[in-house]
């Protein structure tokens, strides 16, 4: 089996990128790689206590993945948000697809779940499945396991402020996405204040995404 390497992009995560280290126990032999922008925190006490490498980067996720995927070893990437904590089963999962032939030109994500029993959660994770499906656009708490050949191939992360999960899957194509049936259960804390404002603030930043309004003005919309 060739080589996994798990990068993750940390800002001031202290209190929950413990619990997305520890899903990746399961997995022996891998290699976690923690990117730090510049945390006032514990992020790198925590990453280290959880069996990861540390790097430091400039703030900013697509900054932040670009590092993490320039250092790490493997030759199959799994980028994860520090937020987002993996179902078991995972690695059994991850370990298939990697091994089945003609994987390594195509990547894989993991279906979206929000760490909230309300029902505006359950819509949500609805849409986002039929988003990933028909539209073949994951974001990035659902994860990305991706061969390095083809990450280079499409050109990896760009270094934007935003929108950086969608300008590459936009590249890999849907025809090349695989949507693994293991939750990828992300913190709902963004959504409690309104699942229907940030929804909505998330498709405006989209839409304008696709337009061509530059990732700089779209990361001040967003906040």
């Amino acid at each position: 089996m060739t080589g996994l390497s798990v990068v993750i992009p940390a800002l001031n995560a202290e209190a929950r990128l413990p619990a997305c280290l520890a899903a990746l126990e399961e997995a022996e032999g891998i290699e976690r790689v923690v990117v730090d922008g510049r945390s006032s925190d514990g992020t790198a006490a925590a990453a280290v206590q959880g069996g990861a490498r540390v790097l430091e980067a400039e703030r900013g996720r697509g900054n932040q993945l670009a590092a993490g995927a320039e250092a790490a070893e493997g030759e199959w990437l799994l980028f994860l948000h520090a937020d987002t904590v993996l179902s078991p089963d995972w690695w059994q999962a991850v370990r298939m697809f990697m091994a089945a032939e003609g994987n390594a030109g195509r990547a894989a994500v993991f279906r979206f779940a929000l760490d909230d029993p309300a029902p505006a959660a359950r819509r949500l994770e609805r849409i986002v499945r039929w988003r990933t499906r028909v539209l073949g656009l994951p974001y990035g708490d659902q994860g990305l396991l991706i061969s390095r050949a083809l990450y280079r191939a499409v050109g990896g992360y760009r270094r934007i402020p935003i929108m950086e999960d969608v300008a590459l899957v936009r590249r890999i194509g849907r025809r090349r996405l695989v949507m693994l049936d293991i939750a990828a259960v992300t913190s709902a804390a963004r959504y409690r204040r309104g699942y229907l404002r940030r929804s909505a603030r998330n498709l405006v930043c989209l839409s304008l995404y696709f337009a061509g309004v530059p990732p700089r003005t779209l990361k001040r919309l967003y906040g």
